[in-house]
Order: C-alpha cells, then sequence, then structure tokens
C-alpha cells in the first residue's frame, strides 16, 4: 500500500474529531463541527428518509438528526447512554449525527491522510476523504459535504 498522502492537505496540521460507529473509527474535521451533545431522543418524521432518525430542537433550533451508521451503508446505530449527538454545519444548515461515541480531538498533518485505495469500479469513496493510520489503527476521514449532497441538505430542512 502506499503512504502518498492525499492531494490538497499538504504538511498543515488538521485538527479532527474522531468518533466511533460499531467497531469502526471515523473522523471529520473540527471547522464542521457546532458542538458535542449527549444523547436525546428526537422526534420522528413521517415519511423521512430511513437515514433520518427525526428532529431535535437545538435551542430554538428545530435540526435533523441523521443516523450516520446507516448513512454509511452500515448497520443502524442502536443509541444509548453513551451514544453522542455531533452538531455539524454542511452546505450552511446544521445537521445532528448520531454517533456510539467520540473518541477524540486529535491534531494529524496533512500528509498523514492517506487516499482511500480503489476496491472495486462499483465502489463509491466519495464520502471518504482519506484514510489516517495511526498507533491504535485506521481512521476513516469522512467528507460531511461531499456525503450531504447541498440539494440533499435542503430536503432535509424542508
Amino acid at each position: 500500500m502506499s503512504n502518498t498522502p492525499v492531494a490538497g492537505f499538504g504538511t498543515e496540521n488538521l485538527e479532527i474529531i474522531a468518533f466511533r460507529l460499531h467497531d469502526q473509527e471515523f473522523c471529520v474535521k473540527t471547522t464542521t463541527i457546532r458542538e458535542i451533545r449527549g444523547w436525546a431522543p428526537s422526534t420522528p418524521i413521517p415519511h423521512s428518509p430511513p437515514e433520518v432518525l427525526g428532529v431535535m430542537n437545538l435551542r430554538g433550533t428545530v435540526i435533523p438528526i441523521i443516523d450516520l451508521a446507516h448513512k454509511l451503508g452500515m448497520k443502524s446505530t442502536v443509541a444509548n447512554e453513551r451514544s453522542a449527538i455531533v452538531v455539524a454545519e454542511v452546505h450552511s444548515m446544521v445537521i445532528g449525527l448520531v454517533v456510539d461515541r467520540v473518541s477524540d480531538i486529535l491534531t494529524v498533518r496533512g500528509d498523514q491522510v492517506q487516499p482511500v485505495p480503489e476496491i472495486t469500479t462499483s465502489f463509491d469513496k466519495s464520502f471518504a476523504e482519506g484514510i489516517i493510520a495511526n498507533e491504535t489503527g485506521m481512521i476513516c476521514f469522512l467528507n460531511l459535504a461531499r456525503m450531504f449532497k447541498e440539494r440533499e441538505v435542503e430536503d432535509l430542512a424542508a
């Protein structure tokens, strides 16, 4: 496997927040994160997409709550007292992402982010910015802007 860094990150430091979904570690840039909240049930919305658990009131603003595991094609998260809601801003809209737990806030060099390997021609790696290999394992670096297309985010707000 190549240690070629992902283009665009250079050697600048990246602040990331790492979290777990099932037995896998994922991360996003901290610049997309507004806050981290403890688990709280959401209000279901009839006929919403399967990854939308519902909505919650965040200081007077109603935001959609997304089952991030389901969005990534994994088994849905069963929320418990250790679960967290990572509140992120994507395409100028605030959404809540349910994760099993937040692991860490880290600083990594951009050249530590390696490209996602080609698996098959039908594999869509657009959600992943890259992979960070560290001493405890590997972290999949997610790109929320590509994961939630602008039109899709608008539909969540509707």
